[in-house]
């Protein structure tokens, strides 16, 4: 079986019985289960939700997404070997540290193979929680330009490209159009202040106002834990993004817990921190890609500017990338996976028909 045809690249196909309509996102697809297989599911499998939680089964995928498009190969590559694999292995492994250390859950209750989890609703924060140690990217490029204030919170003058910053930054943007907030313009992914939250905090879907709080000491506790733990394998954590949301305990309250991805190459910044010391920057992410992006094609300024995005959309579909690229990406994703998580990562040959045997012999959930 050829390389490609070991990728996952459409992963919104499979022959799931399913109540909704799949719901297809740039990496993942999202399958809701019928409350009959929801409940069945919690009996069953004895998962620690009330009886009631509807359920969903989350695929990856080994697709690869930068500035907004999905992107591929020279050969029929549709995506990144072992890309999706990668990514649950070092999700799972932070958020089972989350729980180990008293932070919180996660939205997960069950892997039962490598590319699927078995999740269940939350009801999402609609904020992107993004957390910054290091002044580098975007920010870095604002702040070369003259911007001192980012999200409320003003720097000091003096800053260099990729140095430490003073104090974890937490610079939360909207998760999709939110309309109706003030000083919130009605775009997906723009920048809002701490106060914009706490005078919005129904618009951002959190219960409480009280909740801000807690959801801001998971989001430095949980970039404080992966951050040391990447330190002892002499990685340095940069940026990273967190999601929140709400689901019902088994004693019938609302808790916040921890969504989507978490510390992974596609949600964070990971550098090599003996490289770092010595004054280069070595991507340990899929910044390395984005940057590889941006050296490939003459005209950057595409890739940059969201007024440009049709002709980036273009770009995306008329180019296939040299095959070596996207195999030196499975690398670093790999890598990074195996380092993180201390063991080997086992690939797939054909992980669609492993997915579809599995759902069907151990959770009923594909008919004949």
């Amino acid at each position: 079986m050829s390389i490609a045809d070991s990728i996952l690249s459409i992963n919104n196909d499979l022959p799931i019985r399913t109540e909704l309509p799949v719901h297809s996102g740039k990496v993942r697809s999202v399958y809701w289960l019928t409350k009959q297989d929801s409940r069945r599911l919690i009996e069953d499998k004895a998962y620690p939700v009330p009886y009631d939680t509807p359920l969903a089964i989350m695929v990856i995928s080994d697709r690869i997404s930068a500035f907004d498009c999905i992107w591929s190969g020279e050969g029929g590559m549709l995506g990144v070997p072992g890309k999706g694999a990668a990514l649950n292995a070092i999700s799972n492994h932070w958020f089972t540290l989350f729980k180990q250390q008293g932070l919180a859950d996660s939205h997960i209750l069950d892997i039962p193979h490598p590319f699927v989890w078995i999740v269940q609703k939350a009801k999402p924060v609609m904020i992107e929680a993004i957390c910054r140690q290091y002044i580098t990217g975007s920010m870095w490029r604002a702040y070369d330009k003259g911007e001192r204030e980012f999200c409320g919170i003003q720097l000091e003058d003096g800053l260099s490209q990729d140095c430490k910053l003073a104090n974890l930054l937490m610079t939360p943007s909207t998760k999709g159009i939110l309309k109706g907030i003030p000083d919130v313009p009605e775009a997906d992914d723009v920048n809002i202040t701490r106060q914009n939250i706490i005078d919005n905090y129904p618009a951002f879907n959190f219960e409480k106002c009280n909740d801000i709080s807690v959801y801001e000491k998971l989001l430095s506790e949980g970039f404080s834990l992966i951050s040391q733990a990447l330190a002892k394998l002499g990685q340095v954590f940069v940026d990273t993004k967190f999601e929140f949301g709400y689901v019902k305990g088994l004693d019938g309250n609302s808790k916040l817990i921890y969504m989507d991805e978490v510390g992974t190459p596609d949600s964070s910044r990971i550098w090599d921190a003996q490289q770092y010391e010595q004054g280069t920057v070595v991507e340990n992410s899929k910044e390395g890609f984005r940057q590889l992006l941006l050296n490939h094609f003459p005209d950057s300024d595409i890739l940059l500017n969201k007024e440009r995005m049709p002709e980036r959309q273009l770009l995306a579909k008329n180019n296939s990338l040299p095959a070596e690229v996207l195999m030196q990406v499975s690398k670093t994703y790999i890598d990074i996976a195996e380092k993180i998580t201390g063991k080997h990562l086992v690939l797939s040959d054909n992980p669609k028909a492993e997915i579809i045997q599995i759902l069907h012999e151990h959770y009923q959930l594909v008919d004949e």
